[in-house]
């Protein structure tokens, strides 16, 4: 998946969450039961996507080190 394709969901979720949190809080006591487990799994979804995306822009000690498969080289 592309950098871009993960952080355009990244900016969907976070629209998400954000109208979950407005809805939520508005909603009456009855409401918000059902409201923040959604929004629960909105704002871990959006943290993993936060997490990938960070994943795929940094490149690690081990990405600047790895030098394939195939052993030593001579």
């Amino acid at each position: 998946m592309s950098i871009r394709a993960i952080a355009l969901d990244l900016y969907r979720a976070q629209q998400q969450v954000a109208a979950l949190q407005k809805v939520f809080d508005q909603a009456s006591l009855g409401e918000r039961d059902a409201l923040a487990q959604e929004l629960r799994a909105a704002q871990k979804e959006m943290e993993t996507l936060r997490k990938m995306l960070d994943g795929e822009k940094e490149a690690g000690p081990f990405r600047n080190r790895f030098t394939g498969f195939g052993g030593k080289k001579k």
